[in-house]
């Protein structure tokens, strides 16, 4: 039985962050190979943590800069090692190939780190995002990353044209594997509620994320008293995990702004709200928030931001709008207009069955890993610049934790 190895930045939590989701989508895809699976992380657990025996997946508790983790995986033997995220790859990369040398290395992004950060930092300075911010210190760590491992997961097309266009890392390197959906059947979106069924604004995000904390101050500081305006009667409902104290102060029920924390039952939840909000103003990767809201027939309003990598060429589940008054119009419109309100909600649907379908991304995933198994030698002569950092970052790396190690004696 072929043998998998998921080192894992945290432990999956589905109902708090669509990283979670996105990892437990990923498993399926491997238990569907036969693959015998253990998760590792060096993070502590928290009690939304899925808990991957009902998987009968193995887990494992793993130190960095700690020889444990090399007896670790001699007694394993993974045929397969699969880092989540970049710092992961970092941490325990160099150990992977000089344990497991012919195990494959698959990075999974999540999103492209160095592109969230760098928005950020243009949106701090009031300036235009371009190559000076794109090109930052996180880039030059994660796009090396990238070229150590033998297959990267995108979970956006946008991000693989990024890499491909101003990184020049090689298609080969890139599989695109966005979150792998089930179709919804006509008769389940027939009996969700309707329009008239339906009130108030909804958004979501997990508030350890720095995006999702900022757009919630953003529609409460500038989007919110402008809707309120036309909308006196409406309610925007805030949900999301790891709730903050700055976060609850911006609670106001005279406000209309209810600030509620976690939601147990997100489809509860979106099969309630007329309108979900998404203005997003940096970040990047696709918004679990907008695939919640398609799959429970809720109609979005997005920055470009919020929607890139979405849609493709297919029309959006809502409006998509940057500028703030033409953003406040056209929410208003999407609120109060049935017609509108039912082709957005159709579009959703439509974007979920013909983007998001899971069986042809899954099949695309498990031939590309089964061919670059089948010519593992030839994939890695073909990526020299990968070797040469394995070998250069390996020895710095390596000997660094050697230290940190020893220190701790």
């Amino acid at each position: 039985m072929s043998k998998l190895l998921i080192i894992g930045f945290v432990w999956p939590e589905p109902k708090s962050s669509a990283a979670g989701i996105r990892m437990l989508q990923l498993i399926h895809v491997f238990l569907d190979m036969a693959y015998e699976i253990t998760f590792a992380s060096a993070c502590g657990k928290t009690n939304n943590a899925f808990d991957l025996s009902d998987l009968g997946i193995a887990v494992k508790d793993i130190q960095i800069n700690d020889s444990s983790f090399d007896v670790f995986l001699n007694a394993f033997k993974p045929n397969m090692v699969l880092f989540d995220r970049f710092m992961s790859e970092e941490q325990f990369g160099w150990r992977v190939a000089e344990q497991c040398p012919y195990a494959l290395r698959v990075l999974d992004t999540e999103d492209l780190h160095c592109l969230r950060k760098g928005r950020y930092q243009a949106l701090k300075a009031r300036k235009t995002f371009n190559d000076y911010y794109l090109f930052n210190d996180y880039a030059k760590r994660e796009i090396a990353s990238i070229y150590r491992c033998d297959l990267t997961l995108m979970i956006s097309e946008v991000e693989m044209q990024i890499l491909k266009d101003r990184f020049k890392i090689s298609e080969h390197l890139l599989c695109y594997v966005p979150f792998m959906m089930p179709i919804i059947n006509k008769e389940t979106c027939q009996h969700l509620p309707n329009f008239e069924a339906r009130e108030h604004f909804v958004t979501i995000g997990n508030f350890m994320h720095p995006p999702n904390y900022d757009a919630v101050l953003f529609l409460k500081q500038k989007i919110w008293p402008l809707i309120r305006k036309h909308l006196p009667k409406a309610e925007l409902h805030i949900y999301g995990a790891y709730i903050s104290q700055k976060a609850q102060q911006l609670h106001n029920k005279n406000e209309g702004f209810f600030v509620k924390g976690f939601a147990k039952d997100i489809d509860e939840v979106m099969r309630k709200a007329k309108v979900c909000f998404a203005y997003l103003r940096f970040g990047a990767g696709l918004k679990g928030k907008l695939i919640d809201a398609m799959q429970n027939g809720v109609p979005c309003t997005m920055s470009s931001i919020a929607a890139e990598g979405m849609f493709g060429s297919l029309e959006p589940n809502g409006i998509i709008e940057d500028e703030l008054e033409a953003f406040v119009a056209k929410t208003v419109a999407l609120y109060n207009d049935e017609l509108l309100w039912n082709i957005a909600q159709q579009n959703g649907f439509r974007v979920l069955e013909e983007r998001f379908e899971s069986n042809q991304h899954k099949a695309v995933l498990q031939n590309t890993v089964l061919a670059i198994f089948q010519n593992l030698e030839r994939h890695r002569l073909d990526n020299f610049i990968g070797g040469m950092l394995m070998y250069h970052t390996m020895q710095s790396t390596k000997f660094m934790s050697r230290w940190i190690e020893e220190k701790k004696k």
